[in-house]
């Protein structure tokens, strides 16, 4: 599994409500700035779906990322697979100096692990900005 992680510097209660709320997903939930989240839903139970539109600014690529909550824990953790079978492992650790958030994934064939670690990195890093 390849680990990302980040320290938030805010209540547990409200990086997880930004974490979660598609209103707020589309608004962070990208890893570079010529890229947008242009959909959002999130059904946050375990078998519930969620689903995000990913689109290039320019118009010229899109691509849905979709999955499955497979167990959850409110402010706490959620694990999901996505529809290609991987898994991610997503937790909030409540700190002094603010929340911990640690994801695992499994990694994709396509690419290497050291660049899916920095996108996935660059995508927990907006949010930390969001935040």
């Amino acid at each position: 599994m390849i680990t990302v992680q980040a320290i938030i510097k805010a209540s547990i209660e409200k990086a997880w409500e930004f974490w979660t709320l598609p209103e707020h997903i589309v608004k962070w939930n990208n890893a570079s700035d010529d890229w947008h989240r242009t959909y959002a839903e999130n059904d946050l139970k375990v078998g519930g779906k969620f689903k995000c539109t990913m689109a290039s600014k320019d118009g010229s690529m899109s691509f849905d990322f979709e999955g499955i909550y497979t167990h959850f824990v409110n402010l706490s953790l959620m694990e999901y697979q996505i529809f290609d079978g991987r898994r991610v492992r997503i937790s909030f650790d409540n700190q002094e100096n603010g929340v911990i958030i640690t994801e695992k994934f499994d990694p994709e064939t396509e690419n290497s692990e050291a660049l899916q670690q920095q996108g996935w990195q660059a995508v927990l890093d907006n949010f930390k900005k969001y935040v």
